[in-house]
């Protein structure tokens, strides 16, 4: 019985990293645009997933932000547990969301910058994460096959960010949830539908815009929302849909690759910052 080595499994020709020219994966440099060695790429570990268009960041952002919930509530679990109404229903503690990296303006001037994006991973209530998982599952599949994965982690980071900020400037004292982030989605679908156009592209406009105004609507008539970090997020999602074009406008390309790894790495920076924050107190 015979067995193929792993390596004569491997594609004897990829797409150029850069200009999706095909060329051969042992080439010293891509005939088109000259990129030196661009079947190295391709077999880093997720920058080629990202390459190859492989990887989906949807559901590992949903598995985290239940991860995160779930150890919220066991950090001081007897008070989680309130019948009051239903919106307190399994709602961690304000001393256990601090403790993994709720934002705010607070945390900003106690000098724990990480929080504006680690809080965007926390949710404060059983409904709040159920309703902003499904919100992310239904507009963050979308995003990911109209502008790439890579572009809709950038994007989705970026709004989140800018919501907190938004929100930490305007006195929001904390806050947490991945609505900012969510806005975001919504603002680059809006983009997106208005720039493509046709049938389809002024279809999704419409249908997105009323989503987004319904949304933008409930948090100003419910109380407790978090309405500077909504519209933040909606803008960051706007501006960045904008600069970084979607997958029919032009592909994705090596740079916007680099930039998903970049910013994969500012995220894990800053829950590397909750954590060291958590042990010390």
């Amino acid at each position: 019985m015979r067995f193929n080595h792993p390596s004569s499994l491997r594609p004897t020709s990829i797409p150029c990293p850069r200009c999706k020219t095909l060329v051969s994966a042992n080439a010293d440099k891509c005939i088109n645009c000259g990129l030196k060695k661009p079947g190295l790429y391709t077999r880093l570990p997720v920058l080629g997933e990202l390459i190859r268009g492989n990887l989906s960041f949807v559901d590992g952002i949903i598995v985290v932000c239940f991860l995160l919930y779930v150890l919220a509530l066991a950090l001081d679990f007897p008070k989680t547990i309130s019948f009051s109404n239903i919106f307190a229903l399994l709602s961690p503690t304000n001393e256990a969301l601090y403790k993994i990296g709720m934002g705010g303006a607070r945390s900003w001037q106690a000098g724990r910058w990480w929080t504006l994006l680690t809080t965007t991973y926390l949710h404060g209530g059983i409904l709040h994460i159920l309703f902003n998982m499904m919100w992310l599952r239904q507009l963050g599949r979308w995003v990911e096959e109209l502008f790439g994965a890579s572009r809709f982690i950038i994007l989705y980071t970026f709004s989140g960010l800018i919501g907190s900020i938004l929100s930490a400037l305007a006195g929001t004292n904390f806050f947490v949830g991945a609505s900012g982030a969510i806005f975001g989605l919504f603002g680059a679908l809006i983009y997106y539908g208005r720039s493509r156009g046709g049938t389809f592209g002024s279809n999704l406009f419409r249908q997105i815009l009323i989503w987004a105004a319904i949304s933008f609507i409930f948090g100003l008539v419910m109380p407790g929302i978090d309405n500077w970090g909504h519209l933040g997020g909606f803008l960051g999602g706007l501006l960045m849909a904008w600069l970084l074009g979607y997958q029919e406008k032009n592909r994705q390309s090596l740079g916007h690759h680099l930039g998903a790894i970049f910013t994969l790495a500012i995220i894990v920076a800053c829950f590397g910052m909750m954590l060291v924050f958590f042990f010390r107190t």
